[in-house]
């Protein structure tokens, strides 16, 4: 649309307004509209509606005419309904504010519900509102919006002309839904831990740094909510969640947004097969939530939800790249590995078991399509997992990952506390040697685990990810309402 053209739209329309003012029918001095019914509602249950007034209200999304009679789209939250308006049943005063009404206006009818002889169902306007006059035009209705930058940051413009999008949000709402419901039928606690803290800990990330004035102390927004989450369990709250927001100051790309959401849930007396057994069931009882059985489609991919491999992280290099780290005993060993492969190591990361992830990363990551529960990782980077009593070189640690990519991540808890200020020291070592993603010394964390903690099983899960999964949508941004953008002036 040229400049001058949009300029002259934008005239026309707030000529409108002044004219709906200037009437004494302003639509921004009206405070409510009472009684409407969704159009989907009406299409669903046509034979109680037959015939029946009803109230509706939307956004017009088309509109024409024919002599004396007029139709008009107008869609509700659920879909789109036909208004059908006659100069006879209207008045002619009416009509005339209807021959007006522009594509975007917001507007209540009503109206007896029929079919048209195109067999289209209806609403017999009797009487309109105008409940908000649009200002600016819609997108062109046929091409609709679909600059992928200009979407994300006019989510609202999005919603409104992309069905799919609106679903896709919608769905979301269903599968947080989902997984709340079964965690409260399961006797998990949902609570509220801090989003600002002056230690960021419960994950390997680099962290956002604020300012708190009155305290005069920098603070950090939350990198995970493990280590409060588990205070809890200390205290007696035996089956614990929740669900939030953190942040983390990384790179954007389509699976990372540096605020996201993540569901941890922890449970008192079990350990990391119980948190498998666990995740499988939220999975398939939030796909089923949504109309999905077990079997769903991902990117053209047929992906299975009613199997779920377990396999340990050196067991899977061994079956997709022939490495078995169980022969190999040493670091230099696996360092020969390493350097064979082309995989540069980092001198404070040069561990036989620092390898091995590097090697699970490089090697085995992509070749995850269907679900699998990678489990067993090495202690180095591992710092809040318990130890294998057989092989303490390994945690009793998962990590699911379903179309290659990472969807949570759960261990049996570590809660020695004397083992756990070991590790806390390693991280510190590394976080010195120039490591901003590696933990730093959490002491009223150890002295809660001085208290003492029962065995405790824990899982994160990223719920982008997984409404990205359920709703095969490609990029992050294709399932949070409004992610972050760089500004148009950078």
């Amino acid at each position: 649309m040229m400049e001058n053209e949009l300029s002259q739209l934008l005239k026309v329309r707030r000529e409108k307004l002044k004219e709906l003012q200037d009437c004494d029918r302003d639509p921004f001095k009206i405070t409510k509209f009472d009684g409407q019914v969704h159009s989907q509602e009406i299409k669903d249950n046509y034979e109680k509606y037959d015939g029946k007034t009803v109230t509706v209200a939307g956004r017009v999304m088309s509109k024409r005419r024919m002599g004396k009679i007029g139709f008009a789209h107008l869609q509700d939250l659920t879909g789109q309904i036909q208004l059908v308006v006659k100069k006879d049943t209207l008045g002619e005063a009416e009509y005339e504010f209807f021959k007006k009404l522009d594509i975007g206006d917001i507007v209540g009818a009503t109206g007896s519900i029929f079919t048209t002889d195109a067999g289209e169902i209806s609403v017999a306007t009797e009487k309109m509102t105008i409940l908000s006059k649009s200002l600016l035009p819609l997108p062109e209705k046929f091409h609709g919006l679909q600059d992928p930058d200009l979407r994300y940051r006019q989510r609202y413009v999005d919603l409104i002309m992309n069905e799919d999008v609106k679903n896709t949000f919608i769905k979301r709402s269903k599968i947080v839904s989902s997984i709340r419901e079964y965690l409260d039928g399961q006797g998990f606690l949902e609570v509220d831990t801090p989003m600002l803290n002056t230690i960021p800990g419960g994950a390997a990330a680099r962290p956002f740094i604020t300012h708190h004035n009155a305290l005069d102390i920098d603070m950090y927004m939350r990198i995970a909510t493990e280590l409060h989450l588990k205070r809890l369990i200390v205290g007696g709250m035996e089956r614990v969640y929740e669900m939030g927001r953190i942040f983390r100051n990384e790179g954007m790309d389509i699976r990372h947004n540096p605020e996201f959401t993540t569901i941890e849930i922890y449970q008192a007396y079990t350990d990391y097969h119980g948190m498998m057994d666990l995740t499988e069931n939220l999975i398939r009882n939030a796909a089923r939530a949504i109309g999905c059985g077990d079997k769903i489609m991902y990117q053209g991919v047929e992906i299975d939800l009613s199997h779920f491999e377990r396999i340990t992280m050196i067991d899977s290099i061994k079956k997709y790249a022939g490495i078995d780290f169980n022969e190999i005993k040493t670091d230099e060993e696996a360092q020969k590995i390493a350097n064979d492969l082309g995989i540069e190591l980092e001198p404070a990361k040069s561990t036989r078991g620092d390898i091995i992830s590097l090697v699970f990363e490089e090697k085995v990551e992509e070749k995850l399509i269907q679900p699998t529960f990678i489990t067993d990782y090495p202690v180095e980077i591992s710092p809040l997992a318990k130890r294998k009593p057989d092989q303490p070189e390994l945690t009793e640690r998962f990590e699911l990952f379903i179309t290659a990519r990472e969807i949570g991540n759960a261990f049996s808890e570590l809660n020695d506390p004397i083992d756990q200020r070991e590790r806390f020291k390693a991280q510190v070592a590394l976080r010195d040697a120039g490591d901003d993603e590696a933990s730093m010394m959490d002491e009223d964390f150890l002295t809660a685990l001085e208290y003492g903690m029962p065995p405790t099983g824990g899982v994160g899960i990223g719920i982008d990810r997984l409404v990205m999964l359920l709703t095969d949508s490609y990029s992050i941004r294709d399932v949070l309402l409004f992610p972050t953008m760089k500004p148009l002036d950078k």
